[in-house]
């Protein structure tokens, strides 16, 4: 006998979208609700998803914004005496340091240049975390020279600070009676067109940062990521197909840079001292500052500009220093004009703190006997460019 296998036939069931459909509207929640349902469902997903929203962004605002808020709330620009004049003759001297884009206080690079002892005190500004204002630094200067016996006066600005220098160099002559000798400019964009492209291009992303992201002045958080992006090329590694890939360790180092020196400093800018540094490029009044420096008051001689700078231009790889000289020159130089240009070599974009032997060689060799001059006699001599 053949043992056959038998199979019972299986029913066929018919699939049907239309069923499934259903089965999910009978299922789903709120499903009962007949009269605008799907209105009703929307409208409470939305809700939901606000509040979602509105919890992340409670916790942004309370643990990272209004602390730091409360902090810059407080702040207050500080004047701090670095060196005494290295001779007792010049105490009626004193050279003010001012620091810039994304620093705080001029402590530091006004301590990698001792060599500005031999003009007279050396004093660094220290910034208001919650913005800037030259006025109100001009006014703290002029207060602490008169309360020192300080009769002279030397502004020396590293990149953008020299914007501001120049800025409290106008108060400074037309509000007191001192004697501005020279401004100094380290490598200072003497408008928004003498910053290179991509780092203008940077700081304008920041500004529309600031401007449409809540708590952007403040934000910490926002600071780390910006700060780490900016820092790219020492962990993204490109390879020949033209993808980048990430180099943790780097990362690692990268992110730890920043907290160390951006986050958790307390000597660290604001993002809103930033805005307000950068603004202060976009909105530059330098060359009018420059034209009101030039006339003379009464028998006060008008005020000498040494602008230091690399020797070749394409060393700052942040502002095009060429450009900068060309302008002071149209403005302040020529035959009769009072513009001192120092080439220094081995350096790039105002960095006395990392090249301090270049910038103290020069200042001693080059820039105290200029400004002794000046103290001496009440005659500008005739410059035309660095050496």
């Amino acid at each position: 006998m053949v043992n056959r296998l038998s199979l019972a036939p299986c029913p066929v069931t018919d699939w049907s979208d239309e069923r499934r459909r259903a089965r999910l509207r009978t299922t789903r929640w709120g499903h009962h609700w007949g009269r605008f349902g799907r209105l009703r469902r929307a409208l409470v997903s939305l809700v939901l998803a606000l509040a979602a929203i509105s919890a992340l962004y409670g916790q942004y605002w309370l643990h990272d914004v209004a602390p730091e808020r409360a902090r810059l709330a407080h702040t207050r620009p500080y004047l701090h005496s670095i060196f005494d004049a290295a001779d007792p003759a010049d105490h009626a001297t004193a050279v003010v340091d001012l620091v810039g884009l994304g620093n705080l206080d001029a402590t530091d690079t006004a301590r990698a240049l001792p060599a500005l002892a031999e003009l007279g005190q050396v004093w660094a500004v220290q910034y208001d975390n919650a913005g800037i204002d030259t006025a109100v630094i001009s006014r703290m200067i002029i207060d602490h020279a008169e309360q020192a016996g300080v009769e002279r006066i030397v502004l020396a600005g590293h990149s953008m600070g020299g914007i501001l220098a120049l800025e409290v160099a106008e108060h400074v002559v037309t509000d007191s009676d001192l004697n501005l000798l020279a401004v100094f400019l380290d490598c200072t964009p003497i408008d928004l067109h003498a910053v290179r492209a991509d780092e203008r291009d940077t700081g304008e992303d920041l500004l529309r940062w600031m401007g449409w992201v809540p708590g952007a002045r403040e934000s910490r958080t926002l600071r780390l990521v910006v700060e780490t992006a900016a820092r790219n090329d020492r962990y993204l590694v490109a390879h020949r197909n033209g993808l980048s890939t990430v180099d943790p360790g780097a990362l690692a180092e990268a992110v730890t840079e920043v907290l160390r020196d951006k986050i958790f400093s307390t000597d660290a800018a604001s993002n809103g001292l930033i805005e307000a540094q950068f603004q202060a490029i976009v909105a530059s009044g330098a060359l009018d500052d420059l034209r009101a420096l030039a006339v003379r008051r009464g028998a006060r001689p008008r005020p000498a500009v040494v602008f230091l700078r690399p020797r070749y231009g394409t060393d700052d790889e942040v502002v095009d220093v060429d450009y900068t000289q060309k302008v002071l020159f149209d403005r302040v130089g020529g035959p009769q004009g009072s513009l001192r240009v120092v080439r220094l070599d081995g350096t790039g974009h105002a960095n006395p703190i990392q090249q301090p032997q270049a910038y103290n060689a020069a200042v001693q060799a080059k820039v105290v006997p200029f400004v002794d001059r000046l103290t001496a006699q009440d005659l500008r001599p005739v410059s035309a460019g660095g050496r």
